[in-house]
Parts: structure tokens; sequence; C-alpha cells
């Protein structure tokens, strides 16, 4: 796993961006399209951001992905993650995508909805997969302890307390009793089968889990561990996030 950390929050996600970007245009030029996951959440705002700026990506070739969804979540609710990747990627792209494949948390079958994005995530590799971590080491919403067995793409899962108040503490939702018990998540193995994987985490409250993602055992009590068996994952920090670092 590479680490790069920024000089601040900002320089971070240029950083990241500049990476993504790099890969994004490098699967285009080879393969003639591009297909990317992208994450949400409050960590995610800088870095998508800086994306959208970067010069010579062909939006119109690329096919995106988003990690999770809340369970049951309506998309107008302030927490949805459909409406947060409407407002702050898919809208802003300087051109419109080939497409961009939404996991309905409203789905009145859950094990139909995992198998249709498991049937479009399968059509041809994912080139680059741009991810956070959650203060509880999570990748996408595979809590601790996270399955790293399943072959499956997506699955409903629990969420633990500590994600869950996660969530109230950036402001998503009022009480821990509003937030969703359960969550669509694409996999850890799915992840993981992506050429590349940039992952951004910036702020004192992640300092914990960047520590063992980085330098802890590969453990499923840490999912962000198992990012150090990736050969093309680099992650990038900012001075708060990497401050327990050795």
């Amino acid at each position: 796993m590479k680490i790069v950390i920024g000089t601040d929050k900002l320089d971070m996600a240029q950083r990241a961006a500049d990476t993504a970007a790099a890969a994004i245009r490098k699967a285009i030029a080879e393969r003639g399209e591009a297909r990317i996951i992208v994450a949400t959440g409050a960590s995610q705002f800088e870095f998508l951001a800086a994306l959208m700026k970067e010069p010579g990506i062909d939006w119109t070739k690329v096919t995106g992905f988003h990690l999770d969804e809340y369970v049951g979540l309506p998309v107008t609710h302030p927490a949805s993650f459909r409406a947060y990747m409407r407002a702050r990627f898919v809208s802003k792209t300087p051109q419109p995508m080939k497409a961009f494949h939404e996991v309905n948390g409203n789905a009145p079958d859950t094990a139909a909805e995992c198998a249709r994005l498991e049937a479009l995530v399968r059509e041809a590799p994912i080139d680059v997969a741009c991810i956070g971590i959650g203060e509880n080491g999570h990748i996408a919403f595979n809590d601790p302890p996270a399955d790293f067995d399943t072959n499956a793409a997506y699955r409903v899962v629990p969420l633990d307390e500590k994600c869950r108040l996660q969530q109230v503490g950036e402001g998503w939702f009022v009480s821990l009793e509003e937030v969703p018990a359960y969550a669509f998540s694409m996999t850890v193995k799915q992840i993981m089968w992506s050429h590349s994987i940039i992952c951004t985490v910036p702020d004192a409250r992640k300092a914990d889990a960047v520590k063992g993602a980085v330098e802890g055992p590969v453990t499923n009590l840490c999912p962000s561990s198992v990012l150090q068996l990736h050969p093309e994952c680099a992650m990038f920090l900012d001075p708060p996030a990497a401050s327990k670092l050795a």
C-alpha cells in the first residue's frame, strides 16, 4: 500500500484526484472505456470536487457504480447516498457519463436488487475504486467483523453502532435511532477485485482506523486492513488522519 500525506485536506484531495484521473484516462486509452466505483460521505467532499476539475477525462466513456445505500431510506432523505451521488458527482461531470448505476435503497426485493447490481458490475472489470474508510475501519458498509470470503458483489449487511454514530456525528441524521440498521454494500472481495484503489481519508477522527489499516494485522476486525494486500492501492491522508502512524 502506498501512503501519501498531503499538507492539508485540500492538498490530500488534489493528490488523490490526480491519481484517480490518471488511472481513468489510462483505462480509456487502453480499453476505450473506464469503469469506476465512487464513495460517498463527508470524507469525499474535497476529493470529488477536485476530480470534477481534472482535465482530459472523456466522461462519456465512464461507467460508475456507488458502494452502498441504506435499506429503506428514500432518495429524498438528506442522508441518501443516491441523492449525494446525483448532487456531488453525476450532475457535476463536465459531460454526461456513459452510465451510473445507483443502489436502490427502496427496492422491495433486496435479494433481487443485489442480483441486479451484481450482473451490472460483472459485465467487465472495475478499473478504479475511489473509496474511504470509516471510523470503525470499514470499507463500504462492511463493518467489523467483515466478510472477507463471500464472492457476491453486493449484500445487505447490518450496521454496527460505531458506524451508525459516525453518521449522526457527520450530521446526516439527528439521532442514532434515525439511522437505518441495514444497508446494501459492495463486498470486500468486489472492491479488492478493482484494478486500482484510491483511498482518501481525512480528519483526526479516522486516525485510529488509519493506523489499524496501515500498520495492524490484516483482520476482518479492521476491514480496511485488507487493503494492505492490494497491489495497486494508494491511501491519501491529511496530517490529522496520519497522526498516529509510526
